[in-house]
């Protein structure tokens, strides 16, 4: 396994070398490793805590900082001289310590959790420690995964490294998925660039948020030095996929640009196509009738000039808070339609490029990615749940759900309040009138408000009631446009579309699911045997949890169904009516006890019905325990 980012060699750092770089050293990480390298728990200060667990940064004052760095330094020097004997972990005594001091007391999730979260450099914890032709030399098992994006090439990876022969079926002619299709003015994550890669494969990443360009160039080098490149068929788009009973095999049918038909027959296929490819558009009377430009986020056309033109910008997710400033700066007019106002959580470093310091250390002091990556990490896959959970004793409304909901309203309220600096008209169309979590809350560094702000920039807090030939209306007013800019996300509830999935007896899934789609942690159904998905119902996560490291624990999971098909000699594996019935009562259950599930404000978390089938419920604990190997007593074989 090749890493993107290979550590310089273990004794090259000198005490000079780390004294250049040690003001910009990750006060949280520094102290962390000093320990692991010094066993010196007494360092574990508490005025050296991360106010904020989850952030690079302490949050503490500078002199503070300043004084942490000395010690540690000085701790640290007498050791410089052997990193190659460093141990490449913590013992778990003294994991639990480090653990309990980052996240401010031993939460018993993060305990759980802390093995797990914490990657060595250059190492790969999840990798199979079998192979197919160790378990079973004459097993004809293969498969067929579908997709190149984060999920589609960690499955490739993982069957690889287990031996077992797969081919990846991809529509676009690059790898990447969403990072490639989804290419809008300044398009990139809002999850720190550390954790939104794999947790075993870093990258010197130039910028704490990650460009689209950056991410694809990750996932597409990634391709290459695994030797992933070779299984893809590029252009090809799955159509259909029929289980065979007889021959227990699955037919997997594609189509290209051109209309060539390809068959391909496999033992296991993987549906890693994920929830955000989808684009989704608004039912807005006339809609097809404007005469000028049309675009939608995620299928951008780079031609079109904004110079001088009046734009008209339908929604305010995500996408839209990050492609209207850009646009904002070139076009005359701008009007920006909003159905909700969005939280906004105050990130001053979205922008900002990572201190040369921060990049030295991070590439060249032993471990010290680790612990990087780990306080960013832990704390964010903990997550708070709370803060999203309705508490029937608050008397819950629309405002807040409970006191944790209501803490957080606060905090972010007062972000806005101070945005607003005094506009009151502005401060009300920018205030959501949803509780916090109800919705994507979305990082921000004061840029989409600074926009707002722009005399050529006009935020409507009205619905579209229709679009004409020349421009948009909302209500009696029409506002005239050129261009118009659909930042309205993605059918993410429609799962698997357009496939047809036909599993045993000749069951549609689709006509199985309705709108409701739903599968066992995410992957896997009863009547589908050797079927799975990635990012599949319910496994998006925001207020808790990390979506790589459920992509992780999926592609474990998967791999180890492989791995007991191949040891008891079976063909076939498919999950218990019963066990998917009790799963899916209790996410429906735990979902309607979320903000998400309870408010009644309109989010892409919901489908048409107001039901969550996008995000995970529960406590990310308990995804990576339901997922960390197969239980035979799960399912039925063959």
């Amino acid at each position: 396994m090749k890493n993107l980012l290979e550590t310089a060699p273990a004794d090259v750092v000198t005490a000079e070398e780390l004294r250049t770089h040690l003001d910009s050293a990750s006060v949280p990480a520094l102290v962390m490793l000093t320990v692991h390298v010094t066993g010196d728990t007494s360092l574990l200060r508490e005025e050296w805590r991360p106010v904020v667990p989850g952030q690079p940064d302490s949050g503490r004052s500078a002199e503070v900082e300043d004084d942490a760095r000395r010690i540690c330094f000085e701790a640290l020097v007498p050791h410089l001289n052997r990193q190659q004997e460093w141990d490449t972990e913590p013992s778990d005594e003294l994991r639990e310590q480090i653990t309990t001091w980052l996240v401010g007391g031993p939460v018993e999730d993060a305990l759980a959790l802390s093995k797990v979260s914490f990657v060595p450099n250059n190492t790969d914890p999840r990798k199979p420690q079998w192979t197919l032709d160790e378990v079973a030399p004459d097993s004809a098992l293969n498969a067929v995964i579908i997709g190149t994006g984060f999920s589609g090439l960690l499955a490739g990876l993982r069957f690889k490294q287990a031996g077992v022969p797969f081919t990846i079926l991809e529509k676009n002619d690059n790898v990447g998925g969403t990072w490639w299709e989804n290419t809008y003015p300044d398009c990139r994550t809002d999850v720190p660039s550390h954790i939104y890669t794999y947790s075993f494969v870093q990258s010197d990443w130039p910028t704490h948020f990650g460009r689209q360009s950056l991410i694809h160039d990750y996932l597409h080098r990634f391709a290459v030095d695994n030797g992933l490149i070779d299984h893809i068929e590029f252009g090809h788009e799955v159509t259909a996929a029929t289980w065979n009973e007889d021959s227990q095999t699955w037919r997997v049918e594609s189509t290209t640009a051109e209309g060539e038909e390809k068959i391909f027959d496999s033992s296991v296929v993987v549906s890693a196509v994920g929830q955000l490819n989808k684009p989704s558009y608004p039912n807005i009377e006339g809609i097809d009738s404007f005469q000028g430009e049309t675009l939608h986020s995620a299928r951008w056309d780079h031609d079109v000039d904004f110079t001088g033109t009046r734009v008209a910008v339908i929604g305010t997710g995500a996408s839209a808070l990050q492609f209207a400033p850009p646009i904002a700066r070139d076009c005359d007019e701008m009007t920006i339609f909003q159905r909700s106002a969005p939280w906004l959580k105050k990130t001053p470093v979205l922008r900002q490029d990572i201190d040369p310091g921060e990049r030295w250390l991070l590439t060249h002091l032993h471990q010290y990615r680790a612990y990087y990556r780990y306080s960013i990490f832990l704390p964010r896959v903990v997550g708070n749940l709370p803060v999203a959970t309705v508490d029937p004793e608050f008397d819950p409304t629309e405002t807040s759900v409970s006191e944790a909901n209501e803490a957080l309203r606060k905090d972010l309220a007062n972000y806005l309040i101070e945005q607003a600096d005094g506009d009151e008209e502005l401060l009300a169309k920018i205030m959501p009138n949803y509780p916090p979590a109800a919705k994507r809350i979305i990082c921000d560094d004061g840029t989409w408000v600074s926009t707002l702000k722009r005399d050529n920039v006009r935020l409507v807090s009205e619905a579209v009631t229709r679009v004409d030939e020349t421009g948009v209306w909302f209500g009696d007013e029409h506002v005239k446009a050129d261009i118009i800019v659909y930042g309205t996300g993605f059918k993410a509830a429609d799962f698997l579309m357009p496939m047809t999935i036909t599993g045993t007896e000749g069951r549609d899934l689709h006509e199985e699911w309705g709108i409701d789609a739903s599968a066992f942690m995410g992957t896997a159904l009863p009547g589908y045997p050797n079927f799975f998905c990635m990012y599949g119902p319910n496994t998006n996560t925001v207020i808790h949890g990390n979506l790589v490291f459920f992509l992780e624990c999926q592609a474990s999971f998967i791999t180890d169904a492989i791995r007991v098909l191949a040891e008891d000699g079976k063909r076939s594996l498919e999950l218990k009516p019963e066990v998917f019935a009790e799963y899916d009562k209790k996410i429906v259950a735990e979902s309607s006890k979320r903000t998400w599930g309870w408010s009644k404000t309109h989010s892409w978390y919901m489908n048409a019905e107001g039901r969550s089938t996008i995000m995970w419920p529960l406590p990310a604990r308990e995804y990576y325990e339901g997922t960390h190997h197969i239980r035979r007593e799960q399912f039925g074989f063959n």
